[in-house]
C-alpha cells in the first residue's frame, strides 16, 4: 500500500511538472513575437534619436557590423553591433557601441553616432549605475549634457583637449561629479578614433573598396 501511494504521488508530481512546463512554453511562444517586436521598437527609437528618418533610407537594425571585446578602444564586454545609416549606397553615419569601464559606479554603456565626415551625430547612454542626481546626468532624460558632443570631432576640439575642463579640456563636468563625465568624454573620443582607424570598413562603399583593392 505504501509503495503504491509513493508511486502514485510521484506520477502526479511528474504530471504536474509536465503540465506546468507545457503552460510556460505555450505562454513564451505566444508572447515571444510581441516581446521581440517591443525590443526592436525600443532599439530603433534610440537609433533614430541619433540618426533620424530624414537622414537615411535603410533599416539600421538590419544593416550591421559585429564588434566585440577584442575590438580596440571600445571597451566592450560582449559582442554587439555597429548600426549603419545609408542614403542609397552611401553610408552617412555609423552608430557604434562603446563601454566606459571607468564610470564612478561601474560600466556605462553608450552608443555614439559618427557621421561620415568624422563628426559626432549624437551620444546616448543605454545603461549605467551612476549616482542619482549626480552621475546620472549622462542620461538624456536627466540632462542634455550629452548633446554637447554633437558636431564635435577629433579636430574640434584637438585630441589633447578631449577632456573635462578640470583636466585641461573643453567639456563641462557635473557639479559635484567629475569621474562620470571624464569616463564618457574619454569613451566618445575613443569611439571617434576607432571610426577614423576603421573608416574604410565603416563608410567605404563596395565600389570604393574595390578601387582600394580590398
Amino acid at each position: 500500500m505504501l509503495g503504491q501511494s509513493i508511486t502514485r504521488n510521484a506520477l502526479l508530481l511528474a504530471l504536474f511538472a509536465l503540465v506546468t512546463a507545457a503552460l510556460l512554453a505555450g505562454t513564451y511562444l505566444l508572447t515571444r513575437e510581441r516581446i521581440v517586436a517591443a525590443e526592436r521598437a525600443a532599439e530603433e527609437k534610440a537609433l533614430l534619436q541619433i540618426v533620424p528618418d530624414e537622414r537615411h533610407d535603410n533599416s539600421m537594425l538590419d544593416d550591421t557590423l559585429p564588434v566585440g571585446p577584442q575590438t580596440p578602444g571600445l571597451g566592450l564586454r560582449e559582442t554587439k553591433q555597429v548600426y549603419l545609416a545609408r542614403q542609397g549606397e552611401t553610408i552617412v553615419a555609423a552608430i557604434i557601441p562603446v563601454t566606459a569601464r571607468d564610470g564612478y559606479s561601474g560600466d556605462i554603456n553608450l552608443i555614439v553616432g559618427v557621421n561620415r565626415d568624422g563628426s559626432v551625430a549624437g551620444v546616448r547612454a543605454l545603461s549605467h549605475k551612476e549616482t542619482p542626481g549626480l552621475g546620472d546626468k549622462v542620461d538624456l532624460g536627466k540632462s542634455d549634457w550629452v548633446r554637447g558632443f554633437e558636431g564635435r570631432s577629433l579636430q574640434d576640439p584637438a585630441v589633447t583637449q578631449w577632456a573635462v575642463k578640470k583636466d585641461g579640456g573643453v567639456f563641462d563636468a557635473f557639479t559635484g561629479a567629475t569621474i562620470t563625465p571624464r569616463a564618457v568624454v574619454n569613451a566618445v573620443k575613443n569611439t571617434l578614433e576607432y571610426a577614423a582607424d576603421n573608416r574604410q570598413v565603416l563608410f567605404g562603399t563596395a565600389g570604393e573598396q574595390a578601387e582600394d583593392g580590398n
